[in-house]
This record gives structure tokens, C-alpha cells and sequence, in this order.
């Protein structure tokens, strides 16, 4: 019996390697020669920012420039040659966003320094938050003192109206450094207050008012920069960045095209949408008429509380179609752990359509919002427009990417919109071209959103260009993409007031036309299946879609490598 069951384990133990093979995913998905510093550099941060919470304070700026110079030396150290494709690429990006760093906290402290005069109360109230993080004994008189002082100066400032004439930048500096301030201050406050009750008696109603004085100031920045700014009627301020700062951004997403190529790539993209837009509605019966085509498509709309079931319908027809055409992986606990909430009649506000990942966020009218307001937002949400959004949002989309970078290459922090709303957005094409628009109206629907990824890039570039005013950007999506103007006007403003990167808006198709160019190059010519392109794609994280390329195609890379994939024909 003893020997059968030692039989029994040498078998097993010689067994493992097969069993564990069909079960451990593949360590090379989880490690490289620069990942390991790329781990700490993520940890190290993290601790920095929980210490350092004022955001702008020089103590802040200056500690994280010394974070990343030192990083960056440690990287250096490295010899480039000698590591794996993996381990370059990570070099490559890891030694971008150090470099990038370092020079964003070196503009911070000359921000600081520059706009002093504005921010005149602030050292002296940084001093206080340094001294409690070790629980120093305080003085409570002084501090009460402090913060009397304090608001003074904060209203000597108002009323001496002391940033008049500045820019937009300056003023969302300051508002920005102005509620850091409150935010160590206020903790500094809560470490004491009850705690000691001399610091209790005496600082309680000084902090009330400094706190209310500081609110005040960080707003009225704002409006004072606001009123100078020329306004038109759609009320939107946003902050237009110029040509230089577009292109430097192009360049550090690895995109080598300037903002004029890529607004003429738009509008050959919109080029293709307008024709397919007039065969779906000549189809429908509509001739040319593809407008009023769209409104018949609108007007399907399901009545308030069936939404949720139009979602579960198309989600499970998207499932079934990635399925049926073995287009990509899909791990069982991927399908079963998303859900659905609903979105506030507020976020409704900026952002009019789905919001997804994990969780798909549905934006449909309650009781609380205007009629007409209701009527664009069921409009905007009908089950052949939602044919695109669903499986953009859920799977092969955002739930997809965030659950496979929890579990590969999770070190990799180099996010970049182009890889997340551009492979979102890849799909929408792919699903397209493979049929899973069941009807013209189906077509209409997933053509609408094709053309607003578009009219995003030629209005969010020509606004930072200095084109085009907020209002030119709303009429063009209501006159171009026939949105609702309720929809245009709060894409717009989420587009300038929700302080998106710049690039954002334009990153969906962008990102998309590289990850199609991608598949045309490998899979179109048959050196990959769809399901081996993709499998490996999402298992490599987010990385700029010129640096997938690399991975896919085994380029050669240098230390000084700049971008180079000139990715539309």
C-alpha cells in the first residue's frame, strides 16, 4: 500500500508541469528586465502623494522632481542592448514619462514662484500641516492667530482685486494650490480639534471663516479670469492650448502627424460615414434625407424603466457574435462580474450617453428633468444608437481592458486614451465590418457614433487651434451628426470644462484607425487570427499603439527611439 502510494505522488509530481500549463497563464506576461523598478517608482509615488497632498505647494514639487530624477538615473543604468523586446519598451516609455515628469514639477515650482503675489497666504499655512505630521505639540493662540491672519490677507486679495488681467492657466493654478491649501489645512484642523481642548477653544471659529474665505477665493479666481475671457453664447470657458502644445502632446503619445493632418483624416473618415449614412437611408426609404432618416432611428426609443432590458439584449447579441466568430478570449468571470447602475440627472449634464467598464453607467431620463430635456436624452439613448455603445463599454471594450490589466503586465502605468478609447472604438469598426449590424436602422445607429468620433477630432483641434468658439463647436455636431443640441452642448462642455486631456477627444478614433491599420497589416494578410491579434494585444496592457506595433511585429528598437509609424493610408 506504501508503495503504490508513493507511486501515486512521484506520478503526480511528474504530471504537474502538464496540469499547470493549461492553468498558469504565461510568466512572460507579467514581468520584464524594468519592470520590477517600474513597481517601486508606482509605490514610491503613491506613498509621496499620500504624504503630500497640497497640490502645487513647492514641498510637493520639489520632492517628486527628485523622485523622478532619481528614477531616471536608476533607469540609465540599464544597459538597452541587453534587455528583452519587453524590458526595452518599458525602458523606452518608463524613461518618456520620467522625463515628462520632471518637467511638469520643474513647471510647477516656476508656477509657484511666479504667482507668489497671489497665493501670499500660503507658506505660513504649509508650515503648520509640516509640523503635525509627527504630532508636534501646538500652539494653539498662534495658530488661532495664523488663520485670522490669514483670511485677512485671502480678502485684502479680493478686494485689491489682485488677479485681474490674468490668464485662464493662472487662475486654474491658483484656484487649484488655493483648495490644496484648505486641503492640509483643514487636516491639520481635524488633528487637533477636540483632541486638545485649548486648540479647540480658540481655533474653532477662525478655522470656520478661513475655511469659507478660502472657498470663496478659489472661486472668485476663477470668475475673475472667466469675465475676461471672450464668451459666446453657449457660457462653455474652456482653455485653448495652441498649436506647439497640441503638437508636443502628439509627440509624447508617439503620433507623428501635426493637428491639421489629423483634421484632414477626420474629414476623409467622415467622408465614409456620409456615404453609408445615405445607403442605410436610401434603404430606409428616405432617399438623401439620411436626417430625417436618423429621426425615425431616434425615435425608437424604449419607454423610461425598459432601458436596462435593451441593454442586457444587446449585450448578449455582442457576446454571441464575439463568440460565434472566435474574434478574441473571453474569461467566464469577465462575463459574470460586470452590472449596471444609472447615472444622476447631474453627471446627465456632461456626459448625456453611457459611461462603462466594470460597471455600464446608463443614461436615461428620471422624473426630476425637464420634458424636452427627457425627450434628448431617450432620443440620444435608442436601442440602434446603443448598438455601438454597449459592447464599447462591456466586452470586447473597457470592462475587457480593465480586467485583463488587473491581471497582465499590471506594473505597466503608461496610459494613454489612444490605447483605451481607441481599442474601444476598434471594435465598433471590427463588429461593423463583420456584419453585426442587423438593419439599416442598426447602421444609422452605430454610423451616428462613428461620425461623432469624428466631428470630435475636427472640433476639439480646431477649438485648441483657436478656430472655433464653443457655440461653432455645439452647431457643428447638431448640423453635422444631427445631435440633440442638448447632447452637443454638454459633449462640448465635458470636451473644455471637464479638464480632459486635450487630446482625449480626438484619441477614440485616432487610437481606432491604428489598431485597424494594425489588423489590416497582420491579420488581413493572414500572419494572425483575429483571436491571436487580439489575445495578445490585451494581454500587453495599455501602451501608445505604435509600441503594440512593435511587440506584434518584432521591431527593432534603440534607446533614442522617437515615433515614426505613419499609421493612415
Amino acid at each position: 500500500m506504501k508503495k503504490k502510494y508513493l507511486l501515486g505522488i512521484l506520478l503526480l509530481l511528474l504530471s504537474a508541469p502538464s496540469i499547470l500549463a493549461q492553468n498558469v497563464p504565461d510568466p512572460a506576461y507579467f514581468y520584464s528586465e524594468v519592470s520590477g523598478l517600474i513597481t517601486q517608482y508606482s509605490a514610491d509615488r503613491q506613498a509621496l502623494q499620500r504624504l503630500y497632498i497640497a497640490d502645487h505647494s513647492p514641498e510637493r514639487s520639489g520632492r517628486f522632481v527628485q523622485l523622478h530624477e532619481s528614477y531616471l538615473s536608476q533607469l540609465k543604468s540599464l544597459k538597452f542592448n541587453n534587455l528583452s523586446q519587453a524590458g526595452q519598451i518599458d525602458y523606452l516609455l518608463f524613461q518618456r514619462d520620467l522625463n515628462h515628469g520632471i518637467t511638469e514639477w520643474q513647471q510647477a515650482l516656476r508656477d509657484y514662484e511666479r504667482l507668489k503675489p497671489a497665493l501670499s497666504f500660503a507658506d505660513a499655512l504649509y508650515q503648520l500641516e509640516r509640523e503635525h505630521r509627527r504630532g508636534k505639540i501646538v500652539d494653539a493662540e498662534a495658530s488661532a492667530r495664523l488663520f485670522d491672519q490669514s483670511s485677512k490677507q485671502i480678502r485684502a486679495l479680493m478686494a485689491a482685486n489682485a488677479p485681474k488681467g490674468r490668464s485662464l492657466y493662472d487662475a486654474r493654478f491658483i484656484e487649484t494650490t488655493t483648495l490644496g491649501v484648505k486641503k492640509v489645512t483643514e487636516k491639520f484642523y481635524n488633528f487637533y480639534y477636540a483632541y486638545d481642548p485649548l486648540f479647540t477653544w480658540w481655533v474653532q471659529k477662525p478655522w470656520e471663516k478661513l475655511s469659507k474665505d478660502l472657498d470663496a477665493y478659489a472661486k472668485w479666481v476663477l470668475e475673475q479670469a472667466a469675465e475676461q475671457m471672450p464668451l459666446d453664447k453657449s457660457g462653455i470657458v474652456g482653455f485653448p492650448i495652441g498649436r506647439e502644445a497640441i503638437i508636443a502632446s502628439l509627440q509624447y503619445e508617439m503620433i507623428p502627424y501635426n493637428p491639421e493632418d489629423l483634421i484632414a483624416v477626420a474629414e476623409k473618415e467622415f467622408a465614409w460615414c456620409r456615404r453609408e449614412m445615405l445607403r442605410a437611408s436610401r434603404e430606409m426609404g428616405f432617399g438623401d434625407r439620411w436626417k430625417e432618416a436618423m429621426e425615425k432611428v431616434k425615435n425608437s426609443y424604449v419607454p423610461p424603466g425598459e432601458q436596462p432590458l435593451v441593454i442586457n439584449r444587446l449585450y448578449t447579441e455582442s457576446i454571441d457574435f464575439l463568440k460565434k466568430n472566435d474574434l478574441i478570449s473571453i474569461p467566464p468571470l469577465a462575463e459574470e462580474v460586470w452590472r449596471m447602475s444609472m447615472m444622476s440627472p447631474e453627471r446627465q449634464l456632461v456626459s448625456p450617453f453611457f459611461l462603462g467598464g466594470e460597471q455600464i453607467i446608463i443614461s436615461y431620463p428620471t422624473h426630476t428633468m425637464e420634458h424636452d430635456d427627457k425627450m434628448m436624452s431617450m432620443r440620444g439613448n435608442n436601442p440602434h444608437f446603443s448598438r455601438a455603445t454597449v459592447h464599447h463599454e462591456l466586452i470586447a471594450g473597457h470592462h475587457l481592458q480593465q480586467f485583463m490589466n488587473r491581471r497582465y503586465r499590471d506594473y505597466r502605468n503608461f496610459n494613454t486614451a489612444f490605447w483605451t478609447e481607441g481599442w474601444a472604438l476598434y471594435w465598433e469598426m471590427i463588429l461593423w465590418d463583420l456584419g453585426f449590424p442587423e438593419s439599416p436602422e442598426d447602421r444609422v445607429g452605430m454610423l451616428f457614433w462613428r461620425m461623432h468620433r469624428c466631428a470630435r477630432i475636427v472640433f476639439s483641434l480646431n477649438y485648441h487651434l483657436g478656430k472655433w468658439t464653443p457655440q461653432q463647436c455645439i452647431d457643428y455636431l447638431v448640423e453635422e451628426v444631427n445631435h440633440e443640441r442638448a447632447n452637443a452642448a454638454a459633449e462640448v462642455r465635458r470636451s473644455f470644462e471637464g479638464r480632459y486631456n486635450p487630446l482625449y477627444q480626438l484619441a477614440y478614433m485616432m487610437g481606432g484607425l491604428q489598431f485597424r491599420a494594425l489588423k489590416e497589416e497582420l491579420v488581413d494578410s493572414k500572419k494572425m487570427t483575429y483571436k491571436q491579434f487580439h489575445d495578445i494585444i490585451i494581454k500587453e496592457n495599455n501602451l501608445p499603439v505604435e509600441m503594440v506595433r512593435a511587440i506584434l511585429i518584432n521591431a527593432p528598437l534603440t534607446e533614442n527611439y522617437t515615433t515614426n509609424w505613419k499609421f493612415y493610408k
